[in-house]
């Protein structure tokens, strides 16, 4: 993914080094978790709808970026892509995906009445995923929340594709 490159773009410098100069093996690991989360058990959109969301909520422009050029490069429509910052009332999405949407809002934020996921949200879950499609939802939410501390830490540049998204 790229984007038209601007003076502030063109200025924009990693804090850290692409980390896969020094652990090689990261490259395996991103690999082996984007087959996981892509293994076809649940749309590619949603995957992507769901990472997006991620990236919205901890503020990461990083993953915010790179999920709607994924998104727009998958020919989803520039509504839903808009749409996904407050998807709770816009008309564009499935019940799936509206799950799917709302179990990673409820991993991501703090609940002070109880559990982060209620039993009630599960089965809404289960009544639209089977177990293989639920553990591939649950993994596609721990695939961007492990690159997520990457993105806010060491700051890769967004727009950039990996392997290209770090200056130094």
């Amino acid at each position: 993914m790229s984007t038209p490159a601007t003076t502030e773009q063109d200025d924009l410098q990693s804090r850290l080094p692409d980390p896969t100069r020094l652990f090689p093996e990261m490259a395996q690991i991103a690999g082996a978790m984007n087959r996981a989360a892509l293994n076809g058990s649940i749309p590619q959109a949603t995957v992507n709808l769901v990472q997006l969301r991620a990236g919205q909520i901890v503020g990461s422009t990083y993953h915010t970026v790179r999920q709607t050029g994924l998104l727009r490069k998958a020919g989803e429509a520039e509504e839903r892509i808009a749409a996904v910052a407050s998807w709770q009332d816009a008309p564009y999405f499935t019940d799936a995906e509206r799950v799917a949407l709302e179990l990673v809002e409820a991993v991501l934020t703090p609940n002070p009445s109880g559990e982060r996921v209620p039993d009630e949200l599960y089965a809404r879950a289960a009544g639209h995923y089977d177990d293989q499609a639920l553990w591939t939802l649950t993994l596609a939410i721990s695939q961007i929340f492990f690159f997520i501390p990457v993105a806010l830490i060491a700051k890769p540049i967004p727009g950039k594709v990996p392997g290209k998204n770090y200056s130094r």
